[in-house]
């Protein structure tokens, strides 16, 4: 905790270069899109556009104007710019819109006449268009450019910065585009900073204390994340990724898995015309990485190509003291083991869009995804009985943990009238795993004594096929429904082979090969529905039911899990405060399916004192979540305060006990044997010290309750709880100079997290990164440094009246990275006054639900 004091005060000491005053501009905000200022220190969003006094008598008409806002610098699009029309005559507002994140814009029913149409937005001069419209007639305005508007205080340029940090009706957005001391690394360095999420050391994800979440990449599910999180999120560069969406209260139309919310990742994507491709390498101490994308753009066809390739190694120490009670004796087990780690990984991909007509478009993609993961590790294991040693023994180890994936997509969108749209998507996701280990056993002498390998295959299949409809009910209400049917089907296969020093391996008849068979399918539709009130309550309602079937065996032995159904309600209730506060009460009920790591029965005995083993007849868990959040704005300062609580029952809870076979050993597996309660509150928010200093950060504090049961000694089952406080926080700083330059720092700590039998250790990380942007504004360099004052350590223990468990894992994770970003070719909005490309009234990842 010392070093993150130190490194919190590095982060204000760096950003302390930034001496301008802020002269307007804001930061965050409620509504739906993205914040930016009104240059009188309030934010600004779509929903919260600046107020426009329109004329009221102004007449309706049945045309049409539209067009696209760029930045004429550098040929991108000016999100969420202000549009008004005013009538050149009366000098008076007629009508007025907010441009969308590609920067267009279209205001419907316009009544012949002559008009000025005023663009403005913070940072950019106000531009004034003659418009004359004439009765029934549509005017394509093409591409409007904006000139960046500069004003130099104390040598700094002010100029309008994006919020590392906002929030939309129904979700928190990271915008990882803007976190460059993440660049070189994956999505699991990404997911660190961004606020209500936990990530450990191996990447494992949690929201607000609990790993049963639902991730999608661009609003999409993948067999890659439904094998294991943490390995999908190794696989997918964080230069790639745009945002992050946190939602901890999903409507109807998400599927109801994922007890604890949503994590989507969304990852950048051209929509401009033109060609272009975008380099991005990084080497470090621990890793280095490569990316090559090129994006084409042509009338109505896109075409996306490219591919990723990451490269890392790393070394820990860890030691384990464990104690087991076997026929009135004590078993102490000292273990110790050096561990060193390399990754390989990679993503490539090949997509296009094509509109078909000016109001339907074909989206389609495939994504190849590899891992190659190996461990090796050197046991020395030290056993004792009533404390008096009577082993010792020597174990390496290799383990591999490789897969090969793909995504194929199809996406078909008719967009009948603004907001009226039809959907059919249509995915295939597969994913094969392999999880060996080969095991070599040792004497004191170091001589080979015999050999063991565990070979485990695994495979992954997905069809999913799905339709939704959206229309507006007046200009008030929203319906929604939809239908989607996947279809799942996860095979294991296992087996364990021995040999001695010399001679070929045979089949090991003490671990009998297995074979697993689990196919599931489930059907679902939804159905929801949003009222606004005069007075801008905001009432969101919706229910979905998904009926579940799963057809198991195991070796041709049928495992019997009745088909069940659930019905899923959702409530989101939005209420604005005064003019910068709006609050918010949620409720949803969630279910979570368990995962193939929790179902597969492979008897994983690489650490031989450690062993882990699936369930295949774990059910689902049902989780019941409340949430009441407040969001203000306060002249330079976005505030987001929550609180929430959850409830859980039939929980898929992991559970320790002694081996029955194995002296000293324990056995890991999961049962649906508990019940879990959370309540807790966040606080986080986005600071604009000057336009060109923010500081964002956020503490999370909760308060678990876990409650399972136990077999004693004597075979007698008991319940046990175990409860705690849960303590998380990040600070982040972002200055950006002259000439280009820009300094970042972030800090971020978790204390130690309750489990039903112990404690997980805490941990805590930071970086530092400078980068200088080249003049042309095509690419960039940077330094940056992770956890450069040491490793770090984390302490789990274990308890039960059978056995108590302390492992100390020892990580060697400095890093200092050089990162280089480069973009080959020009991409711009083509002026033309045919532009009939409709893409841009299709939802895109970032939109709300």
């Amino acid at each position: 905790m010392k070093k993150l004091t130190l490194i919190f005060s590095l982060i204000i000491l760096a950003a302390s270069v930034a001496t301008a005053q802020f002269p307007g501009g804001g930061s965050g905000g409620m509504g739906g899109g993205r914040q930016s200022g009104d240059g009188n220190g309030r934010a600004q969003t779509p929903a919260q556009a600046p107020t426009l006094n329109l004329d009221g008598n102004a007449p309706k008409g049945n045309s049409k104007i539209f067009g696209f806002v760029v930045d004429q610098t550098i040929s991108t699009a000016v999100e969420f710019a202000n549009v008004a029309l005013y009538n050149k005559t009366t000098k008076k507002v007629v009508d007025g819109t907010v441009a969308d994140e590609k920067g267009k814009f279209s205001m419907n029913r316009v009544a012949a006449g002559e008009y000025d149409l005023v663009i403005t937005f913070i940072g950019f001069t106000d531009k004034t268009i003659e418009v004359k419209v004439e009765k029934g007639k549509d005017n394509d305005l093409g591409v409007i450019k904006l000139a960046q508007s500069v004003k130099l205080l104390d040598e700094v340029t002010v100029t309008a910065e994006k919020s590392m940090i906002e929030e939309k009706v129904d979700r928190l957005v990271y915008n990882a585009e803007k976190d460059f001391t993440s660049r070189g690394g994956d999505a699991a360095d990404v997911l660190r900073k961004v606020p209500m999420l936990s990530v450990d050391l191996d990447g494992n994800v949690t929201l607000r204390g609990t790993s049963n979440i639902r991730v999608l990449i661009n609003n999409k599910p993948s067999t890659i994340v439904a094998s294991s999180i943490a390995d999908a999120l190794k696989m997918i560069p964080a230069d790639l990724i745009k945002t992050v969406e946190v939602i901890t209260s999903p409507s109807a139309k998400y599927d109801a898995e994922g007890s604890g919310g949503i994590i989507n990742i969304i990852l950048k994507k051209s929509t401009l015309q033109g060609l272009t491709l975008n380099l991005d390498s990084g080497i470090g101490l621990r890793g280095s990485n490569l990316s090559l994308n090129g994006n084409y753009r042509q009338g109505k066809l896109g075409v996306t190509l490219g591919g990723f390739g990451r490269a890392f190694y790393n070394k820990s120490y860890i030691t384990l003291d464990q104690s087991t009670l076997r026929g009135g004796n004590t078993i102490l087990t000292n273990q110790t083991a050096n561990a060193f780690v390399n990754g390989l990984f990679g993503r490539y991909n090949l997509g296009f869009d094509y509109d078909l007509a000016k109001n339907q478009s074909l989206t389609a993609s495939v994504a190849f995804g590899t891992r190659n993961f190996t461990r090796s590790q050197d046991y020395t294991i030290n056993q004792f009985t009533n404390r008096i040693l009577n082993s010792t023994s020597f174990r390496d180890v290799t383990s591999e943990d490789l897969s090969n994936s793909v995504d194929i997509n199809l996406d078909y969108i008719r967009t009948f009238k603004p907001s009226e749209e039809w959907s059919v998507s249509a995915q295939f996701s597969q994913n094969k795993l392999t999880n060996n280990f080969d095991a070599d056993l040792l004497n004191n002498s170091q001589e080979l004594l015999s050999r063991q390998k565990n070979l485990n295959t695994n495979f992954n299949n997905e069809i999913t096929l799905q339709t939704d409809y959206q229309t507006p009910i007046k200009t008030n209400q929203m319906f929604e429904v939809g239908l989607k049917t996947v279809i799942r089907q996860v095979n294991s296969d296992f087996e364990y082979r021995v040999a001695g020093a010399t001679g070929s391996f045979a089949s090991d008849a003490r671990n009998p090969a297995g074979l697993l068979n689990y196919s599931q399918n489930i059907a679902a539709g939804y159905v929801s529905y949003t009222y606004s009130t005069k007075n801008k309550i905001t009432f969101k309602v919706g229910t979905r039911y998904e009926y579940t079937t799963i057809d198991a065996n195991d070796q041709n032995k049928a495992i019997v899990i009745p088909a069940y159904g659930n019905l899923v309600p959702s409530v989101n209730i939005s209420k604005p405060i005064g003019k910068t506060s709006t609050l918010k009460l949620a409720y949803n009920n969630r279910i979570q399916r368990p995962g193939l790591q929790q179902l597969n029965p492979n008897y994983n005995a690489a650490n031989p004192q450690s062993i882990s083993i699936g369930n295949p007849s774990l059910k689902p868990e049902i989780s019941n979540n409340v949430e009441l959040s407040l969001s203000t704005n306060i002249k330079k300062t976005y505030l987001n305060m929550s609180v929430f609580s959850r409830q859980t029952n039939n929980s898929i809870t992991r559970i320790t006990m002694p081996s029955d076979t194995l002296p000293g050993a324990v056995i890991t597996t999961f049962q649906n044997i508990g019940k879990e309660q959370t309540i807790g509150t966040n606080l986080f928010g986005n600071f604009f010290i000057t336009p060109k200093w923010t500081i964002n950060g956020g503490i999370d504090v909760y308060y678990n309750y876990l409650e399972g049961q136990q077999v004693s000694l004597n075979g007698i089952s008991s319940t046990i709880s175990n409860d705690g406080i849960v303590i998380s926080g990040r600070l982040q700083s972002q200055v950006s100079l002259k000439n280009g330059w820009a300094v970042q720092a972030f800090g971020g700590f978790r204390e130690k997290r309750v489990q039903l039998q112990g404690t997980q250790g805490g941990q805590g990380m930071y970086s530092l990164g400078v980068r200088k942007e080249f003049k042309n504004k095509k690419g960039s360099l940077g330094l940056a440094a992770d956890n450069f004052f040491g490793g770090m350590v984390m302490r789990t223990t274990l308890t039960s009246p059978q056995f108590n468990q302390v492992s100390v894992n020892n990580i060697y994770n400095q890093n200092i990275k050089l990162t280089f970003s480069y973009k080959i070719g020009k991409m711009k909005f083509t002026e033309t006054k045919k532009s009939k490309v409709k893409n841009d009234d299709v939802k895109s990842g970032g939109e709300n639900n």
